[in-house]
C-alpha cells in the first residue's frame, strides 16, 4: 500500500507541473477570447515562447550573469517572442479583419516552422544542447537538486497559478475586467460608451500571446529538460486551448482543470504502473485522448444547458466593424 501512495504521489506531482504547461496557454487564451478573439496560433505562441526563452539563454551561456537575472531574462524574451505574435495577430484580425480561425492556424504553422529552425540549430550539436539546458537547475529552484517527482514544480509553478488568479481577479473585480467583457461581449456599445475597443483588443491578445508563450518556456525548462521537447509543444498547445472551454473560460478554475488534464495526459503511461498490469499498446494510445474526450463532453453538456455564464463572449470571432454600429 505504501508503494501505491508514494507511485500515486508521484505521478500527482509529475502531472499537475505538467498541468502548468496548460495552465499558461489557457489563461493566455481566456483573456485573447475575453476580447473576442479566438486566437488558435496558442500552438505556435507557446512553440515561439520556448524557442525565444531558450535561445536568450544560449546566447547568455558563459557570461557573468547571476542566475535569477538569467531566469527573469529568459522569461522576458519568451513574453516578448509571444507578445510580438499577438501583435501580428491583432494587426491582421483587428486592424486589417482577416478572418480569424485562417490567421490563427497560420500562425501556428509560423510559430511551429519558426521553432523547429531555431531550435534544431541549437540542439544539433552537444555543446549547443548544453548552452541552454545548463539552466535547468535555475528554473527548477527551489527543487532542482530533488531526486522526486517535486524536481519538475519549481516556482514557475507558482507564476502560473498567480498570474492565474490575477487574471480571474482582474476580469471579475476591476473596472478593467469589465470594459474588457464588454468588449468580447458586444464591441459596439462599448464603443458607443466611450471604450476604446482596438485598444483593449490589442492590449488583451498581446499579453494574452504573452503569457501562453511562457508554457513553451516552462515546458522545456521546467517539466522536461530535453533538447527534443519542443518537438512537444505544439500538441499541448491544442490541449490548452481545449482547456479554455473545459473550464468555461475562467482562469481560476483552470488551476484544478489543468491538473485533471495532466493527470489524464500521462494516463496512458502511469495508470498501469499503479495498477499492476500491462495494457497492450493500443489501449494506452486510446488513453492519450481522454483529455480531449472529456473536452467533448464538457462542451456537449454547456450547450444543452444554455446557461449564459456558461457560454463564451458573444462576439467570440466576429470581426467588429465600427461604420456598422
Amino acid at each position: 500500500m505504501e508503494q501505491f501512495f508514494a507511485s500515486f504521489l508521484d505521478y500527482f506531482l509529475t502531472a499537475f507541473a505538467l498541468g502548468m504547461t496548460f495552465l499558461y496557454g489557457c489563461t493566455g487564451e481566456i483573456l485573447t477570447e475575453k476580447a473576442g478573439h479566438l486566437n488558435l496560433g496558442i500552438p505556435g505562441i507557446m512553440c515561439i515562447g520556448g524557442a525565444c526563452g531558450c535561445l536568450a539563454l544560449k546566447l547568455m551561456s558563459g557570461a557573468a550573469v547571476p542566475p535569477v537575472l538569467l531566469v527573469i531574462i529568459a522569461i522576458l524574451a519568451s513574453f516578448a517572442g509571444g507578445a510580438i505574435m499577438g501583435v501580428i495577430y491583432c494587426f491582421l484580425t483587428v486592424t486589417l479583419k482577416a478572418n480569424q480561425n485562417v490567421t490563427g492556424l497560420a500562425m501556428t504553422t509560423f510559430g511551429v516552422g519558426t521553432t523547429k529552425f531555431i531550435m534544431s540549430d541549437m540542439s544539433s550539436a552537444k555543446e549547443a544542447t548544453q548552452s541552454y539546458l545548463y539552466a535547468l537547475k535555475y528554473f527548477r529552484y527551489p527543487f532542482g537538486e530533488s531526486g522526486s517527482a517535486l524536481v519538475y514544480n519549481g516556482f514557475m509553478v507558482v507564476l502560473a497559478i498567480v498570474i492565474a488568479l490575477a487574471a480571474a481577479y482582474v476580469l471579475n473585480r476591476t473596472r478593467v475586467g469589465l470594459h474588457l467583457r464588454s468588449v468580447g461581449e458586444n464591441p459596439a456599445t462599448a464603443d458607443a460608451v466611450g471604450i476604446n475597443v482596438t485598444g483593449y483588443k490589442y492590449v488583451a491578445t498581446c499579453v494574452g500571446s504573452g503569457i501562453a508563450a511562457l508554457g513553451g518556456l516552462f515546458y522545456i525548462m521546467c517539466w522536461s529538460g530535453s533538447c527534443d521537447a519542443y518537438k512537444s509543444i505544439e500538441k499541448l498547445g491544442w490541449l490548452s486551448v481545449a482547456l479554455v472551454i473545459f473550464t468555461l473560460w475562467r482562469p481560476n478554475i483552470s488551476i484544478i482543470g489543468s491538473a485533471l488534464f495532466g493527470l489524464l495526459y500521462l494516463a496512458g503511461n502511469r495508470i498501469p504502473t499503479l495498477l499492476g498490469i500491462q495494457f497492450d499498446m493500443s489501449v494506452t494510445k486510446l488513453l492519450e485522448i481522454l483529455p480531449y474526450a472529456v473536452t467533448t463532453i464538457v462542451l456537449i453538456v454547456t450547450s444543452v444547458s444554455k446557461k449564459r455564464e456558461n457560454q463564451p463572449p458573444a462576439g467570440l470571432g466576429i470581426p467588429y466593424f465600427r461604420e456598422e454600429r
